[in-house]
């Protein structure tokens, strides 16, 4: 009994963690800037997220249309004042809403940790971006972006948040993007989130498991490493030059300590042109898995 007082302790202080974190946020910093999605201002037919969207000229597909090419110069703000525009005319705008919900995530991510009460003012930012995204499921609750960003607010939310609480958002974020998949089963951001998912709650071990189920009543989602490679297997049939899904399978086959797939992952990430913010970052993360893996 002592033992377990002192294990509830240690949770509760911090010095005790089931790593149920989910790092989605860095993935929206990314999602939908590729040029493989720009369109330019004379496209007729789609939009970022919106393949089939008709660019008619109208005040709300013109904001939309800028709010996409601000959002990939970087330049979130801007962005969010022509979303704004658009719920001004159409305050149910799905696209406009979930897109809002994105820019949000991107704030918080943004505030640095040497900045006072940094966690509380990122879960702030995060917290509206879900309020956005579940708005833009209840305007439309067909359309993918929706259930997506309600899984994405909620991992960077668990960033921010105690360990009983990760463990809910978990169990959310599973079934979030299970229908954003379901929605649209070409959606590849959705299947590089769940492989990760998968991954992340396959590495909590079973003790960890067991002192959840007793400190907090509740138990974590299962995840299998099966599952994290089929998934990130299919995130990069669908977008093949996206960098963070080849990295993620990479770590997933060094899970189950596949070498020679994880180190050809690696290797060919040399290859891939820099398309979104990070892909600078996670190409020096490739080549330090390289020579970590190098004797293996």
């Amino acid at each position: 009994m002592f033992r377990l007082m002192k294990m509830e302790q240690q949770f509760q202080s911090g010095k005790m963690t089931l790593q149920l974190v989910i790092p989605l946020g860095v993935l929206v910093l990314l999602l939908l800037t590729a040029p493989v999605f720009a369109q330019t201002n004379s496209a007729k037919i789609g939009r970022v997220g919106c393949p089939n969207c008709v660019n008619d000229g109208s005040p709300i597909a013109q904001s939309l249309q800028r709010a996409d090419e601000l959002y990939a110069a970087f330049r979130p703000k801007e962005a969010l004042a022509e979303l704004l525009k658009v719920l001004e005319l159409d305050p149910e705008n799905a696209e406009a809403l979930s897109k809002i919900a994105r820019v949000y995530i991107n704030f918080g991510d943004l505030i640095p940790e040497s900045t006072p009460d940094w966690e509380a003012k990122r879960l702030k930012q995060f917290q509206i971006a879900e309020g956005y995204a579940r708005r833009a499921v209840k305007a439309d609750p067909n359309v993918t972006w929706g259930h997506f960003y309600i899984a994405a607010s909620l991992g960077s939310e668990a960033t921010v948040s105690p360990v009983a609480k990760q463990i809910d958002m978990a169990k959310e974020i599973r079934s979030a993007i299970e229908k954003a998949i379901a929605l649209d089963p070409q959606n590849g951001f959705a299947y590089h989130v769940y492989g990760v998912w998968h991954r992340k709650m396959a590495e909590i071990g079973k003790a960890s498991r067991m002192f959840a189920s007793i400190i907090y009543r509740q138990s974590i989602p299962a995840g299998s490493m099966e599952k994290s490679i089929e998934y990130l297997n299919k995130a990069i049939a669908l977008n093949p030059t996206v960098i963070a899904s080849r990295l993620e399978l990479a770590r997933s086959y060094m899970e189950v300590e596949n070498w020679s797939s994880a180190r050809n992952l690696l290797v060919s990430i040399r290859g891939l042109p820099i398309q979104f913010s990070d892909d600078a970052k996670n190409k020096q993360k490739a080549e330090e898995l390289i020579k970590e893996i190098k004797e293996r």
